[in-house]
């Protein structure tokens, strides 16, 4: 790994079934995950963080997600502390583009605006199928951006890392220190996932 990259640390969020793990590789980082799900009012995952103040743009490349579940998932995330409920954005990829309730394609903006309050998601603003599948989760080319300017988080898909088109744009009120990093959930009790990030990019 690059030598930016290495100052990350990681740890279990809401203490999962089975604990992960991460490993640094060329490039990137390999991140095992247990736990039962970032969502709803508290959360289970593995995180690899750093803190971090003020503004930001975050690249990664989702190179592959082992699917445990038709909603394993993993991103990046903006987290206001390490409790298991806290506050957060999170810009995801699912292992498939699978239809899940009201999204048909493979990303997903999630956010919880209050400690403790139960998460909600933004999904792809076009309403038809089709539009609804404009996002798909491409791998090994599945290029997220996450980007915070202020208080406003905004989130970019890309198959190449060069062309990038918005998902979404979410205006939240946030600490200027915060955690930010890659995150994973197996989202199923007793099983883990592998989630393989490369082309870390960070700037501040």
């Amino acid at each position: 790994m690059a030598q930016p990259h290495t100052n990350f640390k990681a740890q279990d969020i809401g203490k999962p079934a089975i604990k992960g793990d991460a490993q640094i590789v060329t490039d990137g980082v390999d991140i095992k995950a247990g736990g039962e799900d970032i969502w709803m009012n508290s959360d289970q995952f593995h995180f690899v963080y750093k803190q971090i103040e003020g503004d930001f743009d975050f690249v990664v490349r989702l190179e592959s997600l082992e699917r445990s579940h038709l909603y394993t998932k993993a991103g990046l995330m903006a987290r206001e502390n390490l409790t298991s409920g806290s506050r957060n954005v999170m810009f995801l990829a699912f292992p498939g583009n699978d239809k899940r309730n009201n999204n048909r394609g493979g990303y997903e903006f999630q956010y919880r605006l209050e400690k403790g309050k139960e998460s909600k998601a933004i999904y792809p603003s076009l309403t038809d199928s089709v539009a609804q599948a404009a996002f798909p989760a491409n791998y090994p080319n599945v290029w997220m951006r996450l980007k915070r300017t202020e208080a406003k988080f905004s989130a970019y898909t890309s198959t190449d890392g060069i062309n990038w088109v918005q998902y979404t744009e979410f205006v939240m009120e946030m600490p200027r220190k915060i955690y930010l990093g890659m995150a994973a959930t197996a989202h199923i009790k007793g099983a883990t996932t592998v989630a393989k990030f490369r082309n870390l990019q960070m700037n501040q």
